[in-house]
């Protein structure tokens, strides 16, 4: 009877593995619906992690990689700007500019990572007390500009200034000797007068400085040439009447139209990075 004894044994054995394979299924299933919640928390903490990064330019522009004392280098805030541009949780940059100018070589290294990151996201400029000169040629290159209604802006020009002791030094007798390689190597010294000659350099390098400066602006911008040409400062209410800012908003408001660009104003945290 030892087949009749097989045959039970391989009768009893089939509901178990019906019941093995169930469970594994069952497994499966569990294992399927754990990787989805998971994978769902993840993009649930990362959209609400994705922020706004609010980088500051405050103080007179220079090259360099430095901040404070007044000052602010290009490389600094330049990193800054490039940082943020590839930065995967930043949606949009706001620039918050607080500046009388600076150097037309730093505006120059900024516009350069300015436009870097607006080639990947939004870049909105938020105006505080001063957005002048090479300040606001930085900010004519960002996406939107927002400025308070007494913000002073513009100053659209450049300038080279040389200063002249020499009367000084005469009354007080002191003589200054040069040997030096070049008529014009020393015209920046203030011991002496500028000649004719060099104030005609100086001035041929300024007006080139000025048609670069004004010429990039009007190409951003399309404001009328002739509002610029006498360099004037205008008020935030001037500056949006003719163009050179686009809304008149704080901080806040830059970030809240800076979300907008990026299309993410209702579901993003109202918080910045600084």
């Amino acid at each position: 009877m030892a087949w009749l004894d097989d045959e039970v044994r391989r009768i009893q054995s089939r509901p178990k593995r019906k019941k093995r394979g169930k469970l594994i299924l069952g497994l499966a299933l569990l294992l399927v619906i754990v990787i989805s919640v998971v994978i769902a928390g993840f993009l649930i903490t990362y959209a609400e992690e994705r922020k706004t990064a609010v980088i500051r330019l405050e103080g007179t522009m220079v090259t360099g990689n430095f901040y404070g004392d007044g000052y602010t280098g290009s490389e600094f805030v330049g990193m800054e700007l490039r940082d943020a541009a590839d930065d995967p949780l930043v949606e949009a940059i706001v620039l918050r500019v607080n500046s009388p100018g600076g150097t037309p070589a730093a505006a120059q290294e900024i516009i350069r990572d300015l436009e870097y990151a607006r080639a990947r996201k939004p870049v909105v400029v938020s105006m505080g007390d001063m957005a002048a000169s090479a300040a606001y040629h930085v900010s004519s290159h960002a996406d939107l500009i927002y400025a308070s209604p007494d913000t002073i802006t513009g100053s659209i020009g450049s300038v080279w200034i040389f200063y002249d002791i020499s009367d000084y030094l005469d009354e007080e007798g002191v003589a200054v000797d040069v040997v030096k390689s070049g008529s014009k190597k020393d015209m920046t010294s203030g011991y002496r007068p500028l000649t004719d000659d060099e104030r005609a350099f100086a001035e041929g390098i300024v007006n080139e400085s000025f048609e670069a400066f004004v010429a990039d602006v009007v190409a951003q911008r399309d404001v009328p040439r002739d509002l610029l040409e006498d360099a004037r400062v205008f008020r935030g209410e001037e500056a949006l009447a003719i163009g050179l800012v686009d809304r008149l908003g704080n901080l806040y408001d830059a970030i809240e139209g800076a979300q907008v660009l990026a299309g993410t104003a209702i579901s993003s945290p109202p918080g910045a990075l600084s």
